[in-house]
This record gives C-alpha cells, structure tokens and sequence, in this order.
C-alpha cells in the first residue's frame, strides 16, 4: 500500500473573498482566521464597506460604530473584532439606498429666482409644495403645461 504525504508548506491558498458579500460571509458565518487568506483577498477588504454593511443591522449599529476607531489599513484587526462580536450565523445587511430625488435643474433655478432664495433650498420647497402648487407656480411665471410636465419629471 502507497503512502501520501500532503506538503501543507508549500501548498497555495485560493483566493476565498472576491467581494464585500465574500467578507460578510466570512465575518458571520465561517469565521476563518486571518491566515488563511492571501494578499489578495486582503486587498479586496473595504473596511468602510464592511462598517456600512454591518451597521445596517439594527442590532450591531453601536458595534459599527466602535469599529470604526479602528483604523481602517489594520484590515485584520477589523476582521477579528467583527469576527469576535458578531454571533456566528447567517445573516443578512439591507443596503438602504438614499430616497432623495434628484430634481430638474431648469425647474430649481424657476422657483428659486420665484422666491427668491439659493438653489440649495429648493429641494426642501419642492418636496413642501406638491406637484399642483408648483404647477400653478410655473402657470404664474408663463409656462405652458407641456414644458410644466417635462420639468416636473
């Protein structure tokens, strides 16, 4: 019978992380140690997407916030401390994305020589007044209701 004898010296590692969902995975749920990754997936470690992930979850928002007094180059010691707090187990980081609206340039510089005030308030007036009162708004100020709907889109 041949005997095997496996070289773990000499032996590569693979590349295990490609992505933020990779790191998360590894932070939650396989909890590898840090050497068992190769330059390269340390290369792949964002630490301000790994806080922005993690802190999405209700229930780790003041664990984010502690992590990021680490300071962000000492990937490692990111890893281990999310590794360490966070229980082992699938889980999943809603990504909410910002609802603001970005409005219609022509329309902000209308209603802000209408009242008068900078364009960075705009925004705010618009989302006040409603669809119709800036309709009667652009009326006033002689525009047509064609040119009214395309800078209310």
């Amino acid at each position: 019978m041949k005997e095997f004898v496996i070289d773990f010296q000499n032996m590569e590692l693979k590349n295990k992380t490609n992505n933020i969902f990779d790191w998360l995975n590894e932070i939650t749920l396989y909890k590898s140690s840090t050497e068992e990754f190769t330059d390269k997936d340390w290369d792949n470690f964002n630490s301000y997407m790994v806080h922005r992930f993690i802190s999405m979850n209700l229930y780790y928002v003041e664990l984010a916030n502690y992590a990021q007094s680490l300071m962000p180059h000492n990937k490692k010691e990111i890893y281990n401390f999310y590794k360490e707090m966070i229980p082992k187990g699938k889980s999943y980081f809603k990504y909410i994305k910002s609802k603001s609206k970005n409005h219609n340039k022509e329309l902000i510089e209308i209603l802000s020589n209408y009242f008068k005030i900078g364009t960075s308030e705009i925004p705010t007036y618009i989302n006040i007044l409603g669809n119709e009162k800036i309709k009667e708004i652009l009326r006033e100020t002689g525009i047509e209701e064609k040119e009214a709907k395309k800078l209310l889109k």
